[in-house]
């Protein structure tokens, strides 16, 4: 018996913005440059918010450490320059991921199929796109129910 997919919005928001990127992108070719632009936009953004953040939290660090000298209570502070460290040390995971993920990828780049494969890769995309049970979605719909992040969870 398949599974019935899941109507929530983030799902049917995920399975909307899939088959759009089929039906515009519908070649072996065109789906590697998409992949390619995506990661390299997720690095650009994930990386300038980093150095952002690194900007701030070393601008917080010197007037900290001179009202701490000084005698000054910081605990109010404490809890943000918490959360801030938290969250630079995720993005320097992400990018530290987004980096590996852009090595294996270059690889993607190595690969070029004759025309009668493009042909078949624009065929399947037409009979993919609006399939809700694709087996590729259903994986993706249970890794979003899996994220911590999302408001559901």
């Amino acid at each position: 018996m398949p599974e019935e997919p899941c109507q929530c919005p983030d799902c049917q928001r995920f399975y909307r913005e899939h088959d759009r990127l089929i039906r515009e992108n519908p070649t072996l070719r065109q789906q590697q440059e998409l992949s390619w632009a995506a990661l390299q936009s997720f690095r650009t953004l994930a990386g300038r918010v980093l150095e952002e953040l690194q900007k701030t939290q070393g601008d917080h660090e010197a007037p900290a450490a001179a009202s701490a000298a000084a005698g000054a209570s910081a605990a109010t502070e404490a809890p943000d320059q918490d959360s801030l460290q938290q969250a630079v040390s995720d993005l320097e995971n992400i990018n530290a991921h987004l980096f590996s993920i852009e090595a294996l990828m270059e690889r993607i780049f190595d690969v070029r199929v004759p025309e009668p494969v493009e042909q078949k890769f624009r065929e399947l995309a037409g009979e993919l796109a609006p399939d809700p049970l694709n087996a590729d979605r259903l994986r993706l719909n249970r890794l979003l129910h899996q994220t911590p992040d999302l408001p559901d969870r």
